[in-house]
């Protein structure tokens, strides 16, 4: 009776198993080319901070001056900047910024500046020596966050 039972043969078993190797090999490879042309394209525009400048009442106007540096590869939107004495109470400030609405961009290995203007949601004037949190968020690509304090006077 056991020797009535057939199975495949060596040959036809070697070329299932060659056929699901070929086939798993495939599989990953997409879903690797998937994963790092997502992560490259999002990594391409790094920002920075170049320089936070305060103005206060004695200047020509009261407001701020914000200068993004971009050390990738490609340009940046910025579409709004959040501004707060914390980070967890962060208030979008992107109305006071008239540069961002004429769309420009942080070109790579560049820099832009963007000029807040008063009167403000986070107060009339800034507060001597008080750290003040900023939020950069780019049209594509990961939030930019840094901390600045406010001179003395």
């Amino acid at each position: 009776m056991l020797k009535s039972k057939k199975g495949i043969s060596p040959i036809l078993a070697t070329l299932l198993l060659i056929v699901i190797a070929v086939a798993a090999v495939i599989v990953t490879y997409a879903w690797v080319m998937t994963f790092t042309t997502t992560q490259t394209q999002q990594a391409s525009a790094i920002l920075t901070e170049e320089n936070v400048r305060f103005y206060n009442a004695t200047t020509v106007r009261d407001g701020l001056q914000v200068t993004i540096d971009n050390i990738g590869t490609a340009d940046a939107k910025i579409v709004r900047i959040y501004l707060g004495t914390s980070s967890a109470n962060l208030v979008d400030v992107t109305a006071n910024a008239s540069d961002l609405y004429t769309g420009k961009a942080v070109p790579a290995h560049g820099a832009l500046t963007i000029n807040l203007s008063w009167p403000n949601s986070v107060g009339t004037v800034w507060q001597p020596t008080t750290t003040y949190y900023f939020k950069v968020a780019p049209e594509a690509g990961a939030s930019f966050e840094f901390s600045k304090r406010s001179p003395a006077t």
